[in-house]
């Protein structure tokens, strides 16, 4: 990937650190959406297991391309990109990703960051679905993804009234995992998403299905996919190292493999 496309990936000890650079802020349209797909696409090819996604500007990201909704504007064709396939490569992307937040992150930029498994923002962002100032709403499922982790009441509030949140509120409405003073930003990031391309790779991908199955359908639609979906991990390397480390060394020493 070239240092001229708007995001970059580097793979080292198994995580990927994706770091977006599409000035002035990062504003999301076709050709960052792509570079961004292309990036987890060459992330998996190198062997990465996690992902560490950030940014290299001021904000993580403003939200939106502008042009995306005057291009559309008046017309039949709607934004000519779809934000919800962008959406469904992203939720149904296997590794987890850790989104590492400051700055603005408003708008579609929020919704990317809802699309990760972790959000460690900096004490300092300001964050929020702010699509209402131009008159519409969040386009790739911010909606529906409030609803299911903070609520109805909370959603409306959120994207009815456009908003900018402190992260220590979000976190508060199960929006945010983490919360750390900024100068500790990427080292609080780097060590979950590091944590996470140590641990067992295969188990991770499992834990995100059935969670994504749990919020979209439900428990039960999760429960009659769990075995089916945890076979796989019965002859996983990893079960083998763990069940081996803990009779020789007790629990939270093995040194996973990622298969």
């Amino acid at each position: 990937m070239s240092t001229s496309d708007p995001c970059s990936c580097v793979v080292d000890s198994g995580l990927a650190v994706i770091t977006l650079h599409h000035a002035p802020h990062n504003l999301l349209g076709p050709v960052l959406m792509q570079s961004l797909l292309d990036a987890l696409e060459q992330a998996q090819a190198a062997g990465a297991r996690a992902v560490l996604l950030k940014s290299s500007l001021r904000h993580f990201s403003a939200g939106a391309d502008l042009s995306l909704f005057e291009a559309a504007t008046g017309g039949d064709e709607g934004l000519g990109v779809s934000p919800v396939q962008f959406l469904a490569a992203l939720e149904s992307f296997p590794l987890p990703i850790v989104a590492c937040v400051h700055g603005v992150c408003v708008g579609g930029g929020f919704e990317l960051a809802l699309a990760c498994d972790f959000i460690i923002a900096a004490r300092s962002a300001k964050l929020g679905s702010v699509e209402v100032t131009l008159g519409i709403n969040p386009l790739m499922g911010a909606v529906q993804r409030q609803v299911a982790r903070c609520g109805a009441l909370r959603a409306k509030d959120l994207s009815m009234l456009g908003r900018r949140y402190d992260a220590e509120t979000l976190e508060r409405w199960n929006l945010i995992n983490r919360v750390v003073d900024d100068e500790h930003l990427e080292e609080a990031a780097l060590a979950v998403a590091t944590e996470l391309a140590n641990g067992p790779t295969l188990a991770h991908q499992i834990t995100k299905q059935l969670a994504r199955l749990a919020e979209d359908q439900g428990v039960t639609a999760a429960d009659q996919e769990m075995e089916r979906l945890q076979q796989a991990l019965w002859n996983s390397e990893d079960l083998k190292i763990g069940l081996e480390s803990l009779q020789k060394n007790g629990p939270g020493h093995a040194k996973f493999v990622g298969h």
